[in-house]
């Protein structure tokens, strides 16, 4: 049997420690690749790309928060929604073991924790598979020649256009309020302002003080991070998108 439908090949390449020059250096390095349940490494994660039930031993649609960070959003989303399968993507070796750790810690049997480049989601995901997306706290990268850099971009939105079933959503928690304001532009325009097709997604809410109006959307979790920073007086930005119907 092929590792996926379309027989393709990852694009991100996950080296063992054996193909590092120095492996101990990063002292997470082994212990992700021997972590197991619920830790997918790159290299065991694509080959699910066109069959998470699979993984997770069940049908149920998906829910991907990319930058998971140390696990907490990750942990609670999984929690809230028992009917759901959850996958959580980092890159950074610490944080993805944290993050199983935390899926252990609450029993969120619903829950995988996968080391992987965001750059390279369409190596995980088939159009049409995921039901919804969170990216919480993004880096801002706030200089126009990082551009390029940027999670909250004209191509992200395109792939989660793209990977987001019919009535599917993408919500967008940023400090940085530039991550959320620049999104609506984004939808019908590149980052210079040159007129693109629009995308098939409609704004239902949108803040630019999250503690103050609350959320854009009903049950929000709060992340570690967003309470690290509203305790320094802070606002949290927060943006909802729902994708519309396939051929309406």
């Amino acid at each position: 049997m092929s590792s996926t439908t379309d027989d393709r090949q990852p694009r991100y390449h996950d080296p063992l420690p054996e193909e590092l020059p120095f492996p101990d250096n990063n002292l997470f390095l082994k212990e992700h690749f021997a972590f197991g349940h619920p830790l997918l490494p790159a290299r065991d994660a694509w080959r699910f790309r066109d069959r998470w039930s699979e993984a997770f031993g069940r049908e149920a649609p998906l829910l991907v928060e990319i930058g998971s960070g140390n696990g907490f959003f990750l942990a609670e989303l999984a929690l809230r929604n028992p009917d759901f399968n959850v996958i959580g993507i980092e890159i950074r070796y610490k944080r993805i073991v944290r993050c199983a750790k935390k899926i252990q810690a609450a029993g969120a049997k619903n829950a995988l924790a996968i080391r992987y480049d965001a750059t390279f989601l369409d190596d995980l995901f088939t159009s049409n598979s995921v039901f919804g997306l969170y990216v919480n706290h993004p880096d801002p990268w706030p200089k126009a020649r990082h551009e390029k850099n940027r999670m909250v971009s004209r191509w992200f939105l395109e792939q989660s256009a793209d990977f987001l079933q019919d009535g599917g959503h993408l919500r967008i928690k940023s400090d940085y309020h530039d991550n959320v304001t620049r999104v609506a532009g984004l939808l019908d325009m590149g980052p210079n302002g040159e007129p693109l097709p629009a995308l098939p997604f409609t704004i239902t809410g949108q803040t630019t003080d999250l503690d103050t109006d609350g959320a854009p959307w009903p049950d929000d979790i709060k992340t570690y991070y967003q309470k690290k920073m509203t305790a320094q007086g802070l606002t949290i930005a927060a943006i909802e998108l729902i994708r519309g119907a396939r051929g309406a």
